[in-house]
């Protein structure tokens, strides 16, 4: 997609894309970075009804965008819009999550970063991982990207355990990953010698059921990681945790996965200390949204 009406000068604008969007911190994450970087720009929210989607992309630059995020629930729609403009990552989840514009050509292209975000926390969180067995519970977007990088990267093998089976089949098939599939009342024997648990279920998260598992298969050096962070300490951490087991919340993937995109738009690397900064903020927002 051309890029060609996209100004060469002025202050940077980026938006995040979902319907709804109000929930997102993703703004606060990158105008710290902005701030801590001294860097003209703006990051903002722009609310887009699914049917409006392609026309949006289509105009995002006319809009004054250079890039932007896409969140629930339109990343696989983005993915169909921006084709052929997509890289390795986004066309094997089938994907798109960040949007930029090529140096190079000027067009908008997009790509998948959630694999990486979850993957480059996962290695700063647990210093020396080395996992061979992961099971990851859900079949939804967010396990396309965490089967993917786990198999890609981690050269593990995954054991996907989803509510209906036909549904994770499918998204294994789909991303043509090697990962086996399990149904919910087989979890136990999947749990079974596993290095790393991953949830990617909504199962726990505020207002929503909660997450009912019982660890005991799990061995002991097992680290468990799961992608809700609000509440930051989910009841399957606090389990994990009571048991001795090393956990990983959701906070640091979606601060992580949002690097790679502010490196596209603005020219900056983030680095651990940027990342803390703006983990300082949203923990805040979260722990003050709890009281109120």
């Amino acid at each position: 997609m051309s890029d060609t009406d996209v100004p060469e000068t002025g202050p940077r604008k980026v938006c995040v894309i979902g319907w709804p969007v109000e929930h997102s911190r993703s703004p606060t994450i990158h105008n710290t970075w902005l701030k801590r970087h001294g860097v003209e720009g703006e990051y903002t929210k722009l609310a887009v009804k699914p049917e409006e989607l392609p026309d949006t992309l289509r105009y995002l630059p006319t809009l004054g965008f250079r890039g932007a995020n896409v969140t629930v629930p339109h990343k696989e729609a983005a993915f169909e819009a921006l084709q052929p403009f997509v890289d390795a990552p986004a066309e094997r989840l089938q994907a798109v999550n960040t949007i930029y514009r090529d140096p190079d050509t000027g067009d908008i292209r997009g790509t998948n970063t959630d694999g990486a975000g979850f993957w480059t926390h996962l290695k700063q969180s647990v210093p020396g991982f080395n996992g061979k067995t992961a099971v990851v519970l859900g079949a939804g977007g967010a396990a396309r990207a965490i089967v993917d990088v786990l198999e890609t990267e981690g050269r593990m093998k995954v054991r996907l355990v989803n509510r209906t089976v036909a549904r994770a089949a499918s998204m294994v098939a789909d991303i043509e990953a090697k990962a086996t599939v399990y149904g919910w009342d087989q979890l136990p024997a999947a749990l079974e010698g596993a290095d790393l648990l991953v949830n990617t279920t909504t199962l726990g998260m505020e207002g929503q059921s909660p997450l009912e598992i019982d660890l005991a298969p799990l061995p002991d050096n097992a680290v468990v990681y799961d992608i809700v962070y609000v509440p930051l300490e989910t009841r399957l951490l606090a389990q994990a945790r009571a048991r001795g087991l090393a956990v990983v919340d959701g906070l640091g993937m979606l601060l992580w996965q949002a690097a790679p995109g502010f490196a596209k738009w603005f020219g900056v690397e983030v680095d651990a200390e940027d990342v803390a900064a703006a983990r300082v903020l949203i923990e805040a927002d979260l722990k003050n949204k709890e009281n109120n």
